[in-house]
Protein backbone atom coordinates (compact mmCIF):
# COMPACT_ATOMS: atom_id res chain seq x y z
CA UNK A 1 0.00 0.00 0.00
CA UNK A 2 1.42 3.35 -1.01
CA UNK A 3 1.77 6.31 1.36
CA UNK A 4 -0.95 8.09 -0.59
CA UNK A 5 -3.37 5.18 -0.08
CA UNK A 6 -2.54 5.04 3.64
CA UNK A 7 -3.16 8.78 3.93
CA UNK A 8 -6.53 8.43 2.18
CA UNK A 9 -7.54 5.69 4.60
CA UNK A 10 -6.53 7.84 7.56
CA UNK A 11 -8.62 10.71 6.23
CA UNK A 12 -11.74 8.56 5.83
CA UNK A 13 -13.83 9.03 8.94
CA UNK A 14 -16.56 6.59 9.73
CA UNK A 15 -19.61 8.34 11.13
CA UNK A 16 -22.13 6.19 12.98
CA UNK A 17 -25.69 7.46 13.42
CA UNK A 18 -27.57 6.12 16.45
CA UNK A 19 -31.30 6.66 16.88
CA UNK A 20 -32.95 6.57 20.30
CA UNK A 21 -36.47 5.34 21.11
CA UNK A 22 -37.88 8.82 20.43
CA UNK A 23 -36.35 9.04 16.94
CA UNK A 24 -33.57 11.48 17.90
CA UNK A 25 -30.38 10.93 15.91
CA UNK A 26 -26.93 11.09 17.51
CA UNK A 27 -23.72 11.17 15.51
CA UNK A 28 -20.49 9.44 16.54
CA UNK A 29 -17.08 9.21 14.92
CA UNK A 30 -15.46 5.78 14.98
CA UNK A 31 -12.16 6.56 16.68
CA UNK A 32 -10.70 3.05 16.54
CA UNK A 33 -11.55 -0.63 16.33
CA UNK A 34 -10.29 -3.00 19.00
CA UNK A 35 -10.31 -6.72 18.21
CA UNK A 36 -11.00 -8.72 21.39
CA UNK A 37 -11.59 -12.46 21.58
CA UNK A 38 -12.27 -12.73 17.85
CA UNK A 39 -14.82 -9.90 17.78
CA UNK A 40 -14.49 -6.22 16.88
CA UNK A 41 -15.43 -3.33 19.12
CA UNK A 42 -15.51 0.33 18.10
CA UNK A 43 -14.66 3.31 20.25
CA UNK A 44 -17.32 5.86 19.31
CA UNK A 45 -16.79 9.54 20.06
CA UNK A 46 -19.60 12.13 19.83
CA UNK A 47 -19.61 14.47 16.87
CA UNK A 48 -22.16 16.75 15.30
CA UNK A 49 -24.00 16.42 12.00
CA UNK A 50 -23.46 18.96 9.23
CA UNK A 51 -26.94 20.35 9.95
CA UNK A 52 -26.13 20.87 13.63
CA UNK A 53 -22.75 22.41 12.86
CA UNK A 54 -24.19 24.97 10.45
CA UNK A 55 -24.36 28.29 12.26
CA UNK A 56 -23.51 26.66 15.55
CA UNK A 57 -20.98 28.14 17.94
CA UNK A 58 -19.44 25.71 20.40
CA UNK A 59 -19.00 26.76 23.97
CA UNK A 60 -19.70 25.79 27.51
CA UNK A 61 -23.13 24.28 27.77
CA UNK A 62 -23.86 24.21 24.03
CA UNK A 63 -25.29 20.72 24.54
CA UNK A 64 -24.19 19.28 21.21
CA UNK A 65 -21.70 16.83 22.68
CA UNK A 66 -18.91 18.28 20.54
CA UNK A 67 -16.54 18.64 23.46
CA UNK A 68 -17.96 16.06 25.83
CA UNK A 69 -15.37 13.28 25.84
CA UNK A 70 -17.26 11.55 28.68
CA UNK A 71 -19.87 10.54 26.11
CA UNK A 72 -17.47 8.22 24.25
CA UNK A 73 -18.29 4.53 24.49
CA UNK A 74 -17.49 1.09 23.13
CA UNK A 75 -19.91 -0.70 20.82
CA UNK A 76 -19.71 -4.24 19.49
CA UNK A 77 -19.66 -4.44 15.68
CA UNK A 78 -21.85 -7.19 14.24
CA UNK A 79 -22.95 -7.86 10.66
CA UNK A 80 -26.54 -6.82 10.04
CA UNK A 81 -29.11 -8.63 7.92
CA UNK A 82 -28.38 -6.24 5.05
CA UNK A 83 -24.64 -6.91 5.23
CA UNK A 84 -23.88 -3.52 6.79
CA UNK A 85 -22.15 -3.27 10.17
CA UNK A 86 -24.39 -2.73 13.17
CA UNK A 87 -23.24 -1.35 16.49
CA UNK A 88 -24.71 -2.91 19.62
CA UNK A 89 -24.10 -2.66 23.34
CA UNK A 90 -21.54 -5.21 24.55
CA UNK A 91 -22.30 -7.58 27.42
CA UNK A 92 -20.73 -6.77 30.79
CA UNK A 93 -18.05 -9.41 30.20
CA UNK A 94 -17.29 -8.07 26.71
CA UNK A 95 -17.16 -4.51 28.05
CA UNK A 96 -14.67 -5.51 30.76
CA UNK A 97 -12.47 -7.29 28.19
CA UNK A 98 -12.56 -4.31 25.80
CA UNK A 99 -11.70 -1.87 28.59
CA UNK A 100 -8.74 -4.06 29.60
CA UNK A 101 -7.53 -4.21 25.98
CA UNK A 102 -7.92 -0.44 25.60
CA UNK A 103 -6.06 0.23 28.87
CA UNK A 104 -3.22 -2.07 27.74
CA UNK A 105 -3.04 -0.22 24.41
CA UNK A 106 -2.91 3.17 26.13
CA UNK A 107 -0.25 1.92 28.55
CA UNK A 108 1.82 0.63 25.61
CA UNK A 109 1.53 3.98 23.79
CA UNK A 110 2.56 5.83 26.96
CA UNK A 111 5.77 3.77 27.08
CA UNK A 112 6.71 4.88 23.58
Amino acid sequence: MSDKEKEALEDDEIIVVMTDDEGNEYYYRQEMILPVNGENFALLVPTVSDEEAEGHEHGDGCGCGCDDEDEAFFAKIVPGEDGEDEYIEPTDEEFDAVCAAYDALVDEEDKD
